[in-house]
């Protein structure tokens, strides 16, 4: 009888690992992925600002997205995330602030600037883009982070191209963890647990 008793948690646990080593195995492959692509708009994901500053991950990625606009692929950048704690700047303000200074024209910046986590700034970001028109975008994001960030937005009806910002290598180790945490939030998400 406990045989029985312990067979439905087993292969729960069991399900759960196939599930999260497959979805490991998409967010690796997306990460490596860079489907940059003619598209309405480029949005870049927040990240770390420092009292106005880009950190170098919010840097790197609009830098990305800076040669994406240069080259022609999309007519506007649309940047995102909120206050992170800080009482004076949001990370979607501070990108813009750095885009204007080089050389993106203020008009063609839109700024989402509420959202605390990656399900809020996708929500956000969907809701401006219907509202202008817009379609299609190009997704700047760290490469882990691309492929739950996109399912996201492709739930509101996008078409998303995904073009992760060029980084330095890591230890496999360590893009396995990356992409495994984000496995982690993926599934949350996909039970509805907006993280």
């Amino acid at each position: 009888m406990r045989r029985l008793f312990w067979a439905p948690p087993l292969l729960a646990g069991i399900w759960l690992a196939f599930y999260l080593w497959g979805v490991t195995e998409q967010i690796e492959r997306q990460s490596e992925l860079d489907e940059a692509h003619p598209a309405d708009v480029i949005v870049v994901l927040g990240a770390a600002e420092y009292r106005g500053k880009p950190s170098p991950v919010l840097k790197a990625r609009l830098d990305h997205a800076l040669d994406l606009f240069r080259r022609g692929l999309a007519p506007r950048i649309l940047t995102t995330g909120g206050a992170g704690g800080d009482p004076l700047y949001t990370e979607g303000e501070v990108g813009r602030t750095y885009l204007s200074k080089n050389g993106v024209p203020v008009e063609a910046i839109i700024v989402e600037a509420l959202g605390e986590s990656t399900a809020q700034s996708a929500s956000a970001t969907a809701e401006i883009m219907q509202r202008m028109s817009l379609k299609s975008c190009i997704l700047v994001s760290d490469g882990y982070h691309i492929f739950r960030a996109k399912k996201m937005l492709e739930e509101h009806g996008l078409k998303v191209y995904g073009s992760p910002r060029p980084e330095q290598p890591k230890a496999d180790w360590q893009q396995h963890w990356l992409c495994f945490r984000q496995a982690i939030g993926y599934g949350l998400w996909s039970a509805g647990i907006r993280i």
